[in-house]
């Protein structure tokens, strides 16, 4: 028997159910309207770091939960300890800094080598998941940070720190806080060797937003890229430069991919690619060299190869080149990685000056997409890929016939229709 409490007025939510079955223990749920649930306006916390800002689509969302993570010494807890500092200068606080990693004289020497040490963010060195939450309830933090997600632990768990049993628990509990509480959580988490993050894939999912620290620790750039982000676009990018006093973010990230692009060099393309939100410029480089083993190698490095090799064997069947007898090695100069096969048109086009010995014009930009039959095709948000080229100071640029302009955009636009054309212009033939 199902026993029902009386419905209340239309608009509001229904009241709980009481569900008695002879087989079923006692059961209870709430539904409501979707067009009777109250809107909100979407608030968010920008912390004043423009690039930390952009790649969370804004800034925090009060109750968000963001996973952070990257190769060790590529810079997450100095970036997690800057925003903290900036929110507590600018009195966006509280904030509550939580370290089980480092001791607390560990973190005020990396503040007073960032410039840092006077600020007032409160450290917790702990690592046991009661006491971290009996002190976010205490202090109620606008933003607080878990440094890191697999240091911490619940004795109502036998497993080791970092176990997935542990991962798991720990986050669905600071998860559950953050939702009721408003407080926007920041969990560190580590990676593993091949890159991805360490512990249950489930804790991707019950985070609001996937964050990857990418960049070799020994160089000065490093990028941010959102894998996943409810309340902003996916794969959103942000470009950083560590200094002495820790990270500093690019403005026009375009011009520190080209930075070291040189023109008049034979297998050096520039493609406009989009990351997110914003055009960017990115050096697509190709050596074809003669093979010294019986099978050819195909190397690519930025950009996916199994694209490559069917670009290969496109420009082989549509356009006459033959590289059976070729080494061929694709690079996206600055660490950036191509998802989109807008790429297409440029590496091919860097194939083909490559295996030509013969640098593409001057001031140049290539994109598109490639099809199987050898055609060229349109790509989403041509017109502002060729404006940022033009604001860049490029002068000519190759793009499919759908993206070609019906207005003046700073720069001649040369149109393709499929891979031969893409040849007889660049090369004459």
């Amino acid at each position: 028997m199902v026993e029902v409490e009386e419905s209340p007025p239309k608009g509001e939510a229904v009241g709980r159910r009481h569900l008695t079955r002879p087989e079923a223990a006692t059961a209870a749920s709430s539904t409501v309207a979707i067009s009777a649930v109250e809107r909100h306006p979407l608030t968010r916390l920008r912390v004043g770091i423009g690039e930390w800002d952009r790649v969370l689509g804004g800034g925090l969302v009060p109750g968000a939960v963001v996973l952070l993570g990257g190769d060790p010494g590529v810079g997450k807890s100095t970036l997690v300890l800057q925003c903290l500092a900036a929110l507590e200068a600018a009195a966006l606080g509280p904030t509550l800094y939580v370290t089980g990693e480092e001791s607390p004289e560990q973190v005020a020497m990396r503040a007073d080598r960032l410039g840092l040490g006077e600020t007032p963010v409160p450290l917790l060195a702990e690592v046991e998941l009661e006491p971290i939450l009996e002190a976010l309830a205490a202090t109620k933090p606008r933003v607080a940070v878990i440094d890191s997600i697999q240091t911490l632990y619940t004795p109502a768990l036998s497993s080791a720190p970092g176990s997935v049993g542990q991962v798991r628990e720990c986050a669905s509990q600071l998860t559950r806080f953050a939702k009721s509480s408003g407080t926007a959580l920041i969990l560190i988490g580590h990676v593993t060797k091949e890159g991805s993050l360490a512990g249950p894939r489930v804790l991707e999912h019950m985070v609001d937003t996937v964050l990857y620290f990418e960049g070799d620790s020994n160089a000065n750039h490093r990028l941010i890229r959102a894998f996943k982000n409810r309340f902003g676009a996916a794969n959103e990018l942000g470009v950083f430069v560590m200094t002495d006093k820790g990270l500093r973010g690019v403005n026009n990230p375009s011009a520190i991919f080209l930075a070291e692009h040189r023109p008049n060099v034979a297998g050096s393309v520039v493609l406009p690619t989009i990351e997110g939100t914003r055009p960017l410029l990115v050096e697509i480089q190709a050596l074809v060299d003669q093979a010294i083993s019986p099978n050819p190698r195909r190397l690519a490095v930025g950009v996916d190869a199994n694209r490559v090799a069917m670009l290969l064997a496109i420009l082989h069947r549509h356009a006459g080149v033959r590289t059976a007898e070729w080494d061929v090695f694709i690079n996206a100069v600055g660490g950036v990685r191509i998802g989109e096969t807008a790429g297409d048109l440029a590496v091919a086009a860097a194939i083909l000056s490559s295996l030509r010995n013969q640098p593409l014009p001057v001031s140049a930009v290539v994109f598109g997409e490639v099809g199987l039959a050898g055609e060229v095709r349109p790509v989403p948000r041509g017109q502002e890929r060729l404006r940022e080229a033009a604001k860049l100071g490029f002068q000519m640029a190759w793009v499919p016939r759908g993206n070609a302009p019906k207005q003046e955009v700073g720069l001649k636009v040369i149109a393709v229709g499929n891979v031969s054309e893409l040849l007889s212009s660049l090369f004459g033939y």
